[in-house]
């Protein structure tokens, strides 16, 4: 069995252990806010939360354990980070079809809550930031399936735990959960709805892989885990909707027809405060989780929120710019930009191969603008970026403005009408040779000897620098 806790055992060295109770009221975002600007990226495992009574849960709270992208591509079996967009984008032909197993079989079965006694307000949910509604569970994976086919889908929808039983639910109107959610209401139906909480990483970053409607998830998790994900029944919905049997906790219930209520404000992954906005409510009818069970949370507009989801989107505009550049090499989706930028990084491409493969990236929604690079360009160092940007580039040539293309979703700047937005995709790439075999026309770069590198790196072996300003 593989699980989150062989995982945290494997990684036992890189978790950050609180010796004190920690607030679910901000302090264990505060925690990570602190980590990401000393840019130190541990699992932070706290084992005393306290909740808001005052009390401390018997449930730990993990975090920040996507924060690092070096752990979360090994995780997957990945041993350089750097890869994670070949990797990533052929995760759907890596597919191993999950196993089902009995309740008996089934950790998550260990504790069975229905009715009254399935109480939400005994997670350790977090309230992150200043101005969120209240508390939410921000890394429940929510699994709904298409009546028509049964197939099911699954994504992580932030989660607002607005008493006992009810929680608000932010779906993206064209996600797959939406358009399943829509088929149920359209027949007057309450929409069934499992919402499974902690697992390998490698599980949840699979589990976020970009798939067709409609698709399941279950065969790339599994792929990405590089084993057979175990499911059960859920106790709700039985075979129709089936949840990890080696997950920490899951959550059950039904979107009720066309019940639409205010949800949020809650700070966004942009880093800026969402909107209150109108969004389905979820009544919650039963509570299965692990003796012990540990709540996975993740940092909204942290690290930990954004590399697991970025290292995703960097396999699919692989796939896509990949169609028509053979010389694409690489694709970067950087913390720095959230989610809205992609670099691109090419080698010896031919005329109008770049800016082909720019055209085929931008037009995934969620980006604002793509940069292209070429291979001397470390892609994975901003320092080297801009210096691109500011040297290889000339406005009038380089930069490409696309008028009326898909809004990239809770952009702050978008208009506040209007569902298309203007994107740009900036060449960053020399100019080409005049004949194949040439030198490309451009100034030789700045460089020391390699002698004169090994002096110096001698002259500094055993110092420490750890007391000298950044």
């Amino acid at each position: 069995m593989t699980d989150l806790r062989t995982y945290l055992n494997e990684v036992n060295n890189a978790i950050f252990r609180p010796d004190r109770p920690m607030a679910v009221e901000q302090e264990i975002t505060a925690l990570q806010h602190l980590m990401a600007e000393k840019n130190a990226n541990p699992a932070i495992l706290v084992n005393q939360p306290k909740l808001p009574d005052g009390s401390i849960s018997d449930m730990p709270v993990l975090t920040n354990l996507f924060a690092s992208r070096v752990l979360s591509a090994k995780a997957m079996g990945i041993d350089d980070h750097r890869n994670s967009a070949k990797e990533m984008a052929g995760l759907t032909s890596k597919m191993i079809e999950p196993v089902i197993v009995s309740a008996k079989e089934a950790p998550v079965r260990e504790i069975v809550e229905e009715g009254d006694a399935a109480n939400l307000r005994v997670l350790p949910a977090l309230r992150q930031h200043d101005g969120d509604a209240g508390h939410y569970v921000t890394c429940g994976h929510v699994v709904t399936y298409d009546p028509d086919t049964g197939i099911d889908n699954m994504g992580i929808q932030r989660l607002w735990v607005r008493g006992a039983r009810l929680m608000g639910c932010y779906m993206l109107e064209t996600s797959h959960n939406m358009i399943n959610l829509r088929k149920f209401w359209a027949k007057d139906e309450p929409c069934p709805v499992a919402i499974w909480v902690g697992h390998h990483p490698a599980i949840e970053i699979g589990a976020q892989s970009k798939l067709g409607y409609p698709e399941s998830h279950w065969g790339v998790a599994g792929g990405a885990l590089g084993q057979a994900l175990r499911l059960v029944p859920s106790v709700t919905h039985g075979h129709s909707i089936m949840v990890p049997a080696d997950a920490e906790i899951v959550i059950e219930g039904f979107l009720p027809p066309n019940r639409i209520e205010a949800e949020g404000p809650f700070a966004e992954f942009s880093g800026y405060q969402g909107p209150q906005i109108p969004n389905p409510v979820i009544e919650v009818n039963c509570i299965t989780r692990r003796k012990n069970a540990i709540y996975h949370d993740c940092g909204s507009g942290l690290p930990d929120h954004l590399v697991p989801d970025n290292m995703g989107m960097e396999g699919y505009i692989y796939s896509l710019a990949r169609q028509v550049s053979p010389s694409l090499i690489n694709v970067h989706v950087p913390v720095s930009g959230r989610r809205f930028h992609a670099y691109l990084q090419f080698k010896d491409p031919r005329p109008g191969e770049v800016r082909d493969a720019m055209m085929a990236a931008i037009a995934f929604r969620r980006l604002k603008a793509v940069y292209a690079f070429d291979d001397d360009i470390d892609v994975f160092d901003d320092r080297q970026a801009m210096w691109a940007l500011a040297t290889r580039v000339q406005w009038h040539r380089d930069l490409m403005r696309l008028d009326g293309l898909t809004l990239a979703p809770l952009d702050p700047s978008a208009p506040a009408s209007g569902n298309t937005i203007t994107k740009a995709a900036i060449d960053a790439t020399l100019p080409s040779a005049a004949r194949p075999g040439d030198p490309k026309p451009v100034a030789p770069r700045n460089r020391v000897s390699d002698s004169a590198l090994a002096a110096a790196t001698a002259a500094l072996e055993g110092v420490d620098m750890s007391h000298w300003p950044n």
